[in-house]
C-alpha cells in the first residue's frame, strides 16, 4: 500500500484522517475552502487558516478504471476504481479516492459496474489513516 507523502501545508488533513475526521482548510478570514493545502487563499490573499471538518458526504463527480495498471504497488488489485468526489458541503472541493465495500477493504472490493457519476458517497478511513469512499445506498 502506498502512503501519501505529505508537505507542512497538507499534514494536517492526514492527521485528521488518522483521527477518522475529514477536514478541508478553511481561509480563516474570508471562509473559502480550498484544496490542495496551500499557505495563502486564492481567493482574498490572507495567510490565515483554520481546518474546518465536514460531513464527509459527497458525490462522485468522476471516476476511472485503470487497465492494465498503471502503479506497480496495486497490479495485484486491477481492475480498480478511482473516483473524484464533490463534497456536498464545500462543493468547489473535489478529492481523489477509491471506491469500496467498506473501511478498508481492498481497491478491488467494489465491481466496476456499480459506480455511477452522481452517486452519493460517504468518506470511511482505514486503520493507517486513509481516506476511502463508500456508497451511501450500496
Amino acid at each position: 500500500m502506498l502512503t501519501p507523502v505529505t508537505d507542512p501545508d497538507g499534514a494536517p488533513f492526514w492527521q485528521y484522517a488518522a483521527q477518522g475526521e475529514l477536514r478541508v482548510q478553511t481561509c480563516a478570514d474570508c471562509a473559502e475552502p480550498r484544496f490542495p493545502p496551500r499557505p495563502c487563499c486564492p481567493h482574498c490573499q490572507s495567510f490565515a487558516s483554520e481546518w474546518r471538518p465536514t460531513s464527509g458526504r459527497g458525490r462522485i463527480w468522476s471516476y476511472v478504471v485503470p487497465h492494465p495498471p498503471l502503479l506497480p504497488d496495486y497490479a495485484a488489485q486491477a481492475p480498480y476504481n478511482v473516483i473524484l468526489v464533490e463534497l456536498a458541503d464545500a462543493p468547489r472541493i473535489r478529492l481523489v479516492g477509491n471506491l469500496v465495500r467498506h473501511a478498508g477493504a481492498p481497491l478491488d472490493s467494489l465491481p466496476p459496474d456499480r459506480i455511477r457519476i452522481g452517486a452519493r458517497v460517504q468518506a470511511v478511513f482505514t486503520a493507517e489513516g486513509l481516506v476511502q469512499w463508500v456508497l451511501e445506498r450500496p
